[in-house]
């Protein structure tokens, strides 16, 4: 089983960030959430942070990592399950360190990009989530 972390960067606008798979990746130009592998002894916060550390050039603090949803896909021969975490905070600025694009998107605007099987099932959940927040 493949363990998978994700984040929905989330602006004061409700703008959700997305990048764009790399030309030389499994499903390359793809819009996804950032994130990555679990790694052996990380819990998923912790590989998440690390993995937003590494892809956009901020630091996230763990308690700032609040798990949304899930979703259980099978690819390339082996089970994975994606983890979504949401996130208003972060210390720095965002940055594509290790993909070709990034994207500051409404939910509704994602339904309209090509995302991963897996990432697709997200966008309802976030609908549902960013209209409970409280509005100013």
């Amino acid at each position: 089983m493949l363990l998978v972390v994700a984040a929905a960067l989330i602006r004061p606008n409700g703008q959700i960030l997305l990048q764009k798979r790399p030309d030389n990746k499994r499903m390359a130009g793809l819009w996804e959430f950032p994130g990555g592998k679990v790694e052996a002894g990380e819990d998923a916060e912790g590989a998440l942070a690390r993995e937003l550390g590494e892809e956009l050039g901020i630091a996230v603090d763990k308690a700032d990592l609040t798990p949304l949803t899930f979703a259980t896909t099978h690819v390339e021969g082996q089970d994975m399950t994606l983890l979504l975490f949401v996130c208003h905070r972060w210390d720095g600025e965002v940055k594509a360190l290790e993909s070709p694009a990034l994207k500051w998107v409404g939910v509704d605007q994602m339904a309209l990009l090509p995302m991963p099987p897996a990432d697709a099932p997200f966008i309802e959940s976030l609908a549902t989530y960013l209209d409970r927040l409280p509005r100013d």
